[in-house]
């Protein structure tokens, strides 16, 4: 596993070296997860949690270019990744973003000079903005932060439509990863975005009937130029959106299979669809997995932490609340007192309060995990918060030395 050089302020004491602990020690097949208990308190943490592979390399890459060029100006064409603690430290360190996290304009273009760096995040970006900083005379090599497995997709996506598939995107449409990946595969093929299974079982009609008919307005902005859903579904591939619940994205496949399967036959099928399982990032699935043992427990609550925009820690939050009360939220300042919190509704998509979120009694058993772009020390740092409001000290080296073998 690589070492990755990162601000000490985004590790923490307890949460950091545990982690580390266990992946020295343990296979990485053990799901099980991280258990100590503070006085009446019980926390569980999820095995696999925090930051991923391709957010350590996008920050890592970030402030070397910070460290490297303190006269040059540093633009991020988006946020860097879905944290605001990370986005914010980004701009105090002078980097400024070309765009924000819906795409609209911040910086326009013309203000951007041919000696300027524009780094890349981690999401990519779209053949039109690579286009753009081209014909500027800006180098991006350097200053590419993309996560591999974003770019494993991309290279899917070529490898399907040179085989005359179209490709279909499991994701967010407004997502950036979404929007990268499409503008890459469709420059090779026809390709459609669809979110869900119900988007799926209503691309499904298409497949099965030669019709058109409101297609385009159900679609609408989601498929490439001159797409002819009469020719362009006889063959297909599904690739993802890296951060979407893996479980969706088998299930969209699965059920498109079937469709081919009632379309060709049990005989010819398979030369309609492609085998595209490989396309689902470890880190997410690992997450995702971890999450779902976690859950099995008979847990009070579960605090999950991370950007609201986040799309891979609504996914942890959409497992964790079909068992108990899940209270998202990006930082410990949103705990505001013992009976207090400010949370995230997925569902209302907004900020709400709520009030009396930890149980009144003898013994509380609290889940405690963060998406792949939410440093160690926030979520010690909620971990400390609640300990607070019982008085209890957290005794960092006896939970550390209790998981040394």
């Amino acid at each position: 596993m690589r070492n990755f050089i990162l601000p000490k302020y985004y590790k923490s004491d307890l949460i950091t070296t545990i982690k580390s602990i266990r992946n020295t020690q343990e296979k990485r097949n053990n799901f099980s997860p991280t258990k100590f208990k503070i006085g009446k308190l019980t926390f569980f943490i999820p095995r696999y949690f925090g930051f991923c592979f391709g957010v350590k390399n996008a920050i890592e890459i970030c402030y070397k270019v910070i460290n490297e060029n303190p006269k040059k100006t540093i633009y991020l064409l988006s946020e860097m990744i879905h944290n605001p603690n990370v986005n914010k430290d980004l701009e105090e360190n002078g980097v400024k973003f070309i765009k924000d996290g819906k795409g609209n304009t911040i910086i326009p273009w013309e203000d951007i000079k041919k000696n300027d760096i524009v780094i890349i995040p981690a999401f990519g970006t779209t053949v039109e903005n690579l286009q753009i900083l081209k014909d500027k005379g800006i180098r991006t090599e350097k200053f590419d932060t993309t996560c591999p497995f974003v770019t494993k997709v991309w290279t899917k996506s070529d490898q399907l439509s040179s085989k005359n598939h179209t490709v279909i995107i499991h994701g967010k449409p407004e997502h950036e990863e979404t929007k990268s990946t499409f503008s890459h595969a469709k420059k090779n093929g026809p390709t459609i975005i669809i979110k869900s299974i119900d988007e799926a079982r209503k691309l499904s009609k298409y497949i099965l009937e030669n019709s058109t008919h409101n297609f385009y307005e159900e679609f609408k902005n989601r498929f490439s130029e001159n797409f002819d859903p009469n020719k362009d579904l006889k063959k297909i591939g599904v690739v993802n959106q890296t951060t979407m619940l893996a479980e969706e994205t088998k299930e969209i496949t699965q059920f498109l299979e079937n469709i081919m399967k009632k379309k060709y036959g049990d005989k010819y099928y398979k030369n309609h669809i492609a085998n595209t399982r490989d396309t689902l990032c470890y880190a997410t699935n690992e997450n995702q997995l971890s999450t779902h043992e976690v859950a099995k427990i008979n847990a009070d609550l579960a605090l999950i932490v991370g950007g609201y925009n986040s799309s891979n820690t609504s996914q942890l939050v959409k497992i964790c609340e079909r068992r108990f009360p899940t209270f998202f939220i990006s930082s410990e300042k949103k705990i505001i007192t013992k009976k207090n919190i400010i949370h995230y509704s997925i569902d209302k998509q907004k900020e709400i309060q709520t009030t009396n979120y930890l149980p009144k009694t003898k013994n509380i058993n609290i889940i405690l995990g963060s998406g792949a772009s939410c440093p160690d020390s926030v979520l010690e740092r909620v971990l400390e918060k609640i300990c607070s409001f019982y008085n209890q000290k957290i005794d960092k080296d006896k939970i550390i030395n209790s998981y040394k073998k």
